[in-house]
């Protein structure tokens, strides 16, 4: 991309973030305009946990938006600051999953699913799962091209995409920690 659009290229984040929400509103338009069949009748117990689930899944999300949004949106190629270098995150949600905006999306998606079993439902989901896996290893790659053996170390600690919430620090996690300065998991 940067060899087609040149001196254009600083922008090419913020077009694609332009694109990607358009995209995204018709498919979604498209998804609710779909009459499609129950795969079963959800239960009340099961309705509570897709409710919370959802709702966990869509806070983790706005977290992640609020805390990517000048850097993902491409907003910031119309900023005469300086740019600095990528800074690995490692704090925050990220101590407990290297991809928190990913695991949060999948929560909220398969949560809607829970409550509103329907067959259009399960194809959307499994299909964004399936994009989204695919997606992460790819982003890894770029990650490990980026930052080299720090997110290869960080990555044998912390999970992909289920978070291990009770797991016990181990020598290297906090070797880690030690080697990588405090202040990077703020």
């Amino acid at each position: 991309m940067h060899q087609l659009l040149g001196s254009s290229f600083r922008f090419y984040r913020f077009y694609y973030s332009i694109f990607s929400t358009l995209f995204l509103a018709l498919l979604i338009y498209f998804q609710f305009s779909i009459q499609s069949a129950p795969i079963w009748k959800t239960s009340m117990d099961a309705q509570i946990i897709a409710v919370l689930s959802g709702i966990m899944g869509l806070i983790i999300m706005v977290l992640c938006m609020l805390k990517y949004f000048r850097s993902v949106s491409g907003i910031n190629a119309f900023s005469r600051q300086k740019k600095t270098g990528p800074e690995l995150q490692t704090g925050g949600l990220h101590r407990y999953v290297r991809h928190p905006l990913y695991f949060g999306t999948l929560l909220f998606i398969w949560s809607l699913f829970l409550f509103f079993p329907l067959w259009c439902n399960l194809m959307a989901c499994v299909v964004i799962t399936v994009y989204t896996v695919f997606g992460i290893h790819l982003e890894e790659r770029k990650l490990i091209i980026e930052f080299g053996e720090i997110y290869k170390i960080y990555a044998r600690q912390v999970p992909m995409l289920i978070p291990h919430f009770f797991i016990r620090r181990t020598k290297a996690r906090i070797h880690f920690r030690k080697a990588f300065n405090e202040k990077n998991f703020d």
